[in-house]
């Protein structure tokens, strides 16, 4: 059988948020099967949990934000993708994520030290069937048109593969790998996804910060890029680091379902809205998709049942 899979003990971190650049401390904690991903707002005066679910995304603006129900005006927990991505890639299904601010930390604007934190933890398997989320039929969203087009699908695959293809029209993105394939089968996704940073263009900013946004922001934490470079002394750790990190988006975003999928994603210039708006189409129709367990592991597809390794 392949089981769910939790926390050994607890793990903290300590950052701030992207966008409200806010001290943030985390606790994370062991959760009991079937709990699934529970963030809980331990600032407030009666804490609040938000469990990570489709229908608690309440904001898709700039990052993926929860609140309970969903309700915008309801407590929240914003910029949930990179440490959600981080618990996909390594399996992770009960987890509850204490946490003192409105905003998950930034960290080094990947799910590497996510990934870090967790494994550094300790992974166990619970008694209890892991559930994958299967998806039976294609189910495309499509936005815009000509030069303005955004798209993506899913479709039946045995297994988790992602495909994404990005266009900027910037020389410096232009000059890097603008299409990635990946499969989380692979048992790649710490080595060749979780390290891709979070971009943004100085142009945008000042006009960011003007909205209240990036206040966190730096190159401690962020792919910094002008008009024609990338400003950041070390350069890009990944030669396509601009799309794989939409993966790294994209593999959070759909976690939000509350089951590892099971299909076959490809975008063209998608974000958190768009892999939202997949979602919702998705389990709004019942007949696309189900949710499937393994009693015999060799019945799954391949590179599902390993554990990751310890870090």
């Amino acid at each position: 059988m392949i089981k769910q899979r939790t926390l050994k003990s607890l793990t903290r971190a300590v950052g701030v948020g992207l966008h409200s650049g806010q001290r943030v401390e985390l606790t994370l904690r062991p959760a009991a099967p079937d709990t699934g991903i529970v963030f809980r707002r331990i600032d407030l005066p009666v804490p609040v949990d938000i469990p990570v679910r489709a229908d608690t995304v309440c904001d898709t603006r700039m990052a993926s934000t929860i609140s309970p129900g969903g309700d915008p005006g309801a407590p929240k927990v914003q910029t949930v993708e990179h440490i959600l991505s981080a618990c996909a890639g390594l399996g992770l299904d009960n987890l509850y994520i204490d946490i003192t601010a409105d905003e998950v930390p930034i960290l080094d604007g990947s799910a590497a030290s996510f990934v870090f934190l967790l494994q550094s933890a300790g992974i166990e398997q619970q008694n209890a069937p892991k559930k994958f989320l299967r998806v039976k039929k294609p189910i495309e969203v499509r936005v815009g048109e000509g030069d303005r087009l955004m798209w993506a699908k899913l479709t039946p695959y045995n297994g988790f593969r992602l495909n994404f293809e990005i266009e900027f029209n910037h020389p410096a993105v232009d000059a890097t790998g603008q299409r990635v394939s990946f499969d989380m089968g692979s048992g790649r996704y710490k080595a060749d996804i979780a390290r891709a940073r979070t971009f943004g263009f100085t142009k945008d900013v000042e006009m960011m910060r003007s909205r209240g946004l990036t206040l966190g922001g730096s190159m401690d934490n962020a792919i910094v890029v002008d008009d024609y470079r990338v400003l950041n002394a070390e350069g890009l750790r990944y030669d396509d680091e601009f799309v794989k990190h939409k993966i790294l988006d994209a593999i959070g975003d759909l976690y939000v379902a509350g089951h590892p999928m099971l299909a076959d994603y490809s975008a063209y210039k998608s974000g958190h809205a768009l892999n939202n708006k997949l979602l919702v189409a998705l389990l709004a129709d019942e007949s696309a998709w189900e949710l499937v367990s393994f009693a015999d592991e060799q019945l799954a597809p391949r590179g599902f049942a390993e554990l990751a390794p310890a870090w």
